[in-house]
């Protein structure tokens, strides 16, 4: 399976530790996890992160296992645009939101649409930074589909940012992976960048 974990990685805890290190943050923040509107976070937060870091139990190569090689020849670019991004940074284990472009040229097969979007989420789901989780992806697609070029493009606004630190909301990072022929031809990055609403059809290199 393709993860994050080192090799070397302790047991994870179990539900009960995971939510007494919740009423231990409660604690520390300066509130009463025992109290009636506390009492019953500790579950809560377990719950939303099996939600929020799904991602480390799924293995996003294969949802690329399965192809489809009667395309009738079709061998122009294949483009899904603003998937939802929901991930969290490892930073400060704030949301990063936003929305993730991926576009590819199949060789002689392609792959049914949601399959890109589940490996979006699939490493989405997982504590991240932007960079690494764009090459993930734009990776993962070229090292299973084996297509003449892969790009992905992620626009997202960082939470770590907006509502800590230097408090700067609005502010969008924007990272790209560019594989194969979206690498080595200007003419297909800008096709694709025009798909994506990123730049003009006509707009130079």
């Amino acid at each position: 399976m393709s993860d994050d974990k080192p090799e070397n990685a302790m047991p994870a805890p179990d539900r009960a530790q995971a939510e007494d290190a919740v009423r231990t943050l409660l604690r520390w923040a300066g509130d009463d996890p025992s109290r009636e509107g506390l009492v019953d976070t500790p579950a809560r937060v377990a719950r939303a992160f099996e939600e929020f870091f799904a991602g480390y139990r799924e293995d996003p190569l294969e949802y690329l296992e399965r192809t489809f090689e009667e395309v009738e020849g079709y061998d122009e670019m294949v483009v899904l645009r603003d998937i939802r991004l929901e991930s969290y940074c490892e930073h400060h284990l704030a949301p990063i939101l936003g929305k993730i472009h991926i576009g590819y040229l199949p060789e002689s097969r392609v792959v049914g649409i949601s399959k890109l979007a589940r490996v979006a989420e699939a490493y989405a789901k997982r504590l991240q930074i932007q960079e690494k989780l764009t090459a993930q992806i734009a990776n993962c697609i070229d090292d299973v589909l084996r297509p003449k070029g892969v790009a992905v493009v992620i626009e997202a606004e960082h939470q770590c940012m907006t509502t800590r630190g230097v408090h700067k909301p609005g502010v969008v990072m924007v990272t790209s992976r560019m594989l194969g022929a979206f690498r080595e031809s200007s003419d297909t990055r800008r096709e694709f960048l025009s798909f994506i609403g990123n730049i003009s059809p006509g707009a130079s290199s």
